[in-house]
C-alpha cells in the first residue's frame, strides 16, 4: 500500500501550531499535526491554563484553557489529521520529501515542514531551598489548575514576571490575602500589568528573597525572607499556599538526532522573512523562528504562521494562485465555498 503524503507536517501542538495546522487546512492542503503531549495547548495548558491571555487581539482577558478551546474549535472546521503522544525522532530528507520518524518507529511523508515546537521541552524553573521540594503538592505549587482551589487562602507568589504579576491580581480576587514576592523594586511584567498590581490590595513584599520555607504543625507555611542586599534583615509571612512562578526551562535536545539539522540561534531556528529556515522546505514559526527583533509572543506566531503556510504551499504548488482575503471567503457545512 501505497504511504500518503502530507503537503505539510506542522509538529508542535501549541497555540501557534494550532493556528498554522488550521491556517493550511484553510487553504485546503493535506495538513498533519504532530505533538508530543497527550492534549493540545503546549505551555498555556500544561502551565498557564488560569492565566488571562492579553496579548492577542479580540481575546483580551480570556483565560488559557478558554483560549485553547476556541483554538481548538476552529481547528476542526476543516480536516486536520492530529497525532498527539507522539514525539519527532527524526526527520531526513529523500527524493524531494521530509520522512519524519516518530518514537513509535512509525513513518510519516510530507512534502514540507513546519516547526512550531517553541523552545522544545519545558519544565517550570524551580526553587533552589532545602527541603521545598518535599513540599510540593502540600501548600507549595509550580501550577494553577483552577483558580477556584485558592478561594479564602492565604497565598503567596514568588516571582516578578507577567505570569507572576498577572497571577497575583487574578488570585487576589478569590483569596483571603495575597503577596508577591520578588528580588527587585520593579517589576519585569507589562506596564498595565504592573499597574493593576499597583492598584490592587497584593502586599508587595520587595526587593526580597525566600530564605527558608517550613511547614507548620497547623499546615499553614512560614515562609522567611531576607532583605537582598542584607540577609541579616528579616521578616516572616504566613501563608496556607506558595505558588513559585519563575519561568521555565527549556531545551530542544529533540533536534539533535535529526538528520536534518537547520541553523539554530539559541533554542529556536534562524529563518529567513519567509520563515523558512537553512534547508529549503523546512520552516519554523512561534517561539521556535529567530530574526532580528523577534518578540517571544502568541501573537507574533500567529502573523508568522500564514507566511510559513503560504511559503510552503509556493514550494510544493507554484502555480496555486495566492490566497485571497479572508472576508471573500463563505464556510458552509465545514467546507469553503
Amino acid at each position: 500500500m501505497k504511504q500518503e503524503i502530507y503537503d505539510i507536517a506542522v509538529i508542535g501542538g501549541g497555540p501557534v501550531g494550532m493556528f498554522t495546522a488550521f491556517y493550511a487546512s484553510l487553504r485546503d492542503t493535506k495538513i498533519v499535526l504532530i505533538e508530543s503531549l497527550a492534549t493540545l495547548g503546549g505551555q498555556v495548558t500544561a502551565l498557564y491554563p488560569e492565566k488571562n491571555i492579553l496579548d492577542v487581539a479580540g481575546f483580551y482577558g480570556i483565560k488559557g484553557s478558554a483560549f485553547i478551546t476556541e483554538l481548538n474549535k476552529q481547528l476542526h472546521v476543516f480536516p486536520v489529521e492530529i497525532k498527539t503522544e507522539t514525539t519527532v525522532t527524526n526527520i531526513a530528507k529523500s527524493d524531494g520529501l521530509f520522512t519524519i520518524t516518530t518514537h513509535s518507529g512509525e513513518t510519516l511523508q510530507a512534502k514540507t515542514v513546519i516547526i512550531t515546537t517553541g523552545k522544545g521541552a519545558f519544565e517550570p524553573r524551580k526553587i533552589q531551598i532545602e527541603g521545598v521540594d518535599k513540599l510540593v503538592g502540600q501548600g507549595v505549587h509550580y501550577f494553577v489548575n483552577d483558580v477556584h482551589d485558592f478561594e479564602n487562602r492565604h497565598i503567596a507568589i514568588a516571582g516578578g514576571g507577567d505570569s507572576a504579576v498577572d497571577m497575583a491580581t487574578m488570585l487576589n480576587s478569590v483569596a483571603a490575602s495575597t503577596t508577591i514576592i520578588h528580588r527587585r523594586d520593579t517589576f519585569r511584567a507589562m506596564e498595565q500589568s504592573v499597574n493593576q498590581l499597583m492598584m490592587s490590595t497584593v502586599v508587595r513584599e520587595t526587593p526580597k528573597k525566600i530564605v527558608s520555607v517550613t511547614k507548620q504543625t497547623n499546615g499553614q507555611l512560614e515562609i522567611t525572607l531576607a532583605e537582598v542586599k542584607n540577609d541579616d534583615i528579616t521578616n516572616r509571612i504566613i501563608v496556607d499556599d506558595l505558588i513559585v512562578n519563575y519561568g521555565f526551562i527549556s531545551e530542544n535536545k529533540t533536534i539533535e538526532g535529526w538528520d536534518i539539522q537547520p541553523k539554530v540561534a539559541g533554542l529556536a531556528f534562524d529563518v529567513n522573512q519567509e520563515m523558512q529556515t537553512s534547508i529549503p522546505g523546512i520552516y519554523a514559526v512561534g517561539d521556535a523562528s529567530h530574526y532580528v527583533g523577534k518578540s517571544d509572543l502568541i501573537a507574533i506566531g500567529f502573523g508568522e504562521a500564514p507566511n510559513a503556510v503560504n511559503a510552503a504551499i509556493r514550494r510544493f504548488d507554484p502555480d496555486r494562485r495566492g490566497p485571497g482575503h479572508s472576508s471573500s471567503m463563505v464556510i458552509k457545512d465545514g467546507k469553503l465555498l
